[in-house]
């Protein structure tokens, strides 16, 4: 039996992983799906006030309060932000960490670091219209979904908290690749916010050559898109369980 704990990337909730825990559970498993505050089932606390460490504090919380070890984390999307630190302050608590088509960051670089002005532009725009400083989900389209999926994620989604989009990350990167890592990269169809990590996670001098050392990274490829514990539970699962 293993310890999975399982992070949804913006707009989603723990709802997303549904299908990959029912397949863990199936297993033995232990499987725990976060919803990060202010999404999700927890919508209702949607406030200006909530901020990346409080995302950071929602998985630490996870980890702590069910007392787990050996954790495999799996962190989507926006969610490599949490993973990294979670990796950076409790790597004695984790046995491998999975960006699933997530973000990667260097140090002191945010969520926004990487996306196109334009981009950046617009969500900022969006956040300071809204009265809890947070903005829209996109067309679940963008993450190569289509019909009853597409359907089951656009009615989900929720808005997501602004203050956590330019949010700095500092972090030790010899400390986090002490963590055996995978990177799950998503390629039909690939997300453009995502490009520009792909490379990274292909480039031994990486994190000034640490990406590649410690508990030692790869790169998975699987043909689906950006939601894969959506289209693709099966194959997701099956990766996630051999990282245990």
């Amino acid at each position: 039996m293993a310890n999975f704990v399982l992070v949804h990337g913006a707009w989603h909730g723990g709802w997303c992983w549904q299908r990959v825990v029912d397949r863990l559970h199936a297993q033995g498993h232990r499987a725990h799906a976060v919803t990060l505050t202010g999404v999700g089932e927890r919508a209702h606390l949607l406030s200006s006030l909530i901020t990346l460490e409080t995302h950071i504090a929602d998985v630490a919380g996870v980890i702590e309060a069910e007392e787990l070890g050996d954790v495999v984390l799996a962190v989507h999307s926006y969610a490599g932000m949490i993973g990294t630190a979670i990796a950076d302050r409790m790597p004695q608590r984790l046995k491998h960490l999975v960006y699933v088509d997530a973000v990667v960051p260097k140090p002191g670089e945010s969520w926004s670091s990487t996306h196109a002005s334009a981009t950046r532009e617009a969500r900022l725009a969006a956040a300071q219209a809204s009265p809890d400083y947070a903005f829209p989900a996109p067309d679940p389209s963008v993450f190569g979904l289509a019909a009853d999926d597409h359907a089951w994620v656009q009615r989900r989604q929720t808005p997501h908290p602004g203050h956590t989009y330019q949010a700095p990350l500092a972090f030790d990167p010899a400390r986090v690749a002490s963590v055996p890592r995978t990177f799950v990269d998503c390629t039909q169809p690939r997300l453009g916010t995502i490009d520009s990590i792909r490379p990274r996670v292909r480039d031994r001098n990486f994190w000034d050559g640490a990406w590649v050392g410690g508990g030692g990274a790869r790169v998975v490829e699987l043909a689906t898109g950006h939601d894969p514990m959506v289209s693709a539970p099966e194959e997701l699962g099956r990766l996630l369980a051999a990282c245990a």
